[in-house]
């Protein structure tokens, strides 16, 4: 632990599911932590919870597919602690619709595309701003097993290529000027969405036990843990990587 110690780091979408594990995760390491999420009751508490451990965290509400709330969420932070060291683009959803290809919408598309890839490029474009006139820093974005892999549900999967496609071009832009980009690839995780559906239907839990290599699902502090090893000058030359937290699902063709 302490491998963040010093660090202030920007996270979106922590009022719930991994980014509300990650943003516990990163505090017990050691670092600052601004929490940047739409639900201001759920972010107070998780702010309220930090500072009860022991560690320093701050909230601005935000939708990140707001350009002009995500400016306000980077200078309040960097007004607030001085600097920004590292940012954990997480806020993302899917918003798939039940509809055949054929039958949906351009709005549908417009939705996903908007938070999952329009508000990692927004948050993106602020963070990079600040870094470049400070010294350099680590970006994590959030994609997903579906970034990289076939899905039915095309959307979701588009936007999710769309991120990696954004980690990667900006880890090469901006490599040589002391910005590293990455990002974290999530699979079956025990959070949002899928905690929901296990509730409901505890049979698929155990149908994707028999699926994933090592024989459960995740855990989102798990990729909190990788978000926060990015975040840190432990991973000083690792650049343009998507790393998956998935249990190996991603080197499988089946799903329930």
């Amino acid at each position: 632990m302490g491998n963040l110690d010093g660090k202030i780091i920007f996270v979106t979408g922590a009022s719930s599911g991994i980014g509300y594990a990650s943003a516990k995760v990163l505090a017990a390491h050691g670092a600052s932590v601004m929490i940047a999420a739409r639900r201001e009751e759920e972010s107070l508490s998780l702010v309220e919870e930090l500072r009860r451990s022991g560690a320093t965290a701050e909230f601005i509400k935000t939708d990140v597919t707001d350009e002009e709330q995500v400016k306000a969420a980077i200078e309040f932070t960097v007004s607030h602690y001085g600097r920004l060291h590292a940012a954990f683009n997480n806020a993302g959803g899917g918003f798939q619709s039940s509809l055949d290809w054929h039958e949906d919408t351009p709005e549908q598309l417009d939705k996903t595309f908007d938070l999952n890839m329009r508000g990692v490029w927004l948050c993106m474009k602020y963070e990079l701003a600040h870094m470049l006139e400070n010294g350099g820093g680590s970006i994590v974005n959030t994609s997903s097993i579906a970034g990289s892999r076939s899905l039915t549900s095309e959307a979701y999967a588009a936007s999710k290529y769309a991120v990696e496609g954004l980690t990667k071009s900006a880890a090469l832009k901006f490599g040589q000027r002391g910005i590293r980009v990455n990002a974290v690839a999530p699979g079956i995780i025990d959070a949002g969405g899928w905690s929901t559906t296990f509730q409901a239907d505890p049979d698929r839990r155990e149908a994707w036990k028999k699926i994933i290599p090592l024989g459960r699902v995740g855990n989102p502090e798990e990729v909190g843990e990788a978000a926060a090893w990015l975040c840190s000058d432990e991973s000083s030359y690792v650049t343009g990587a998507v790393i998956p937290v998935d249990g190996g699902n991603a080197f499988t063709i089946n799903r329930p």
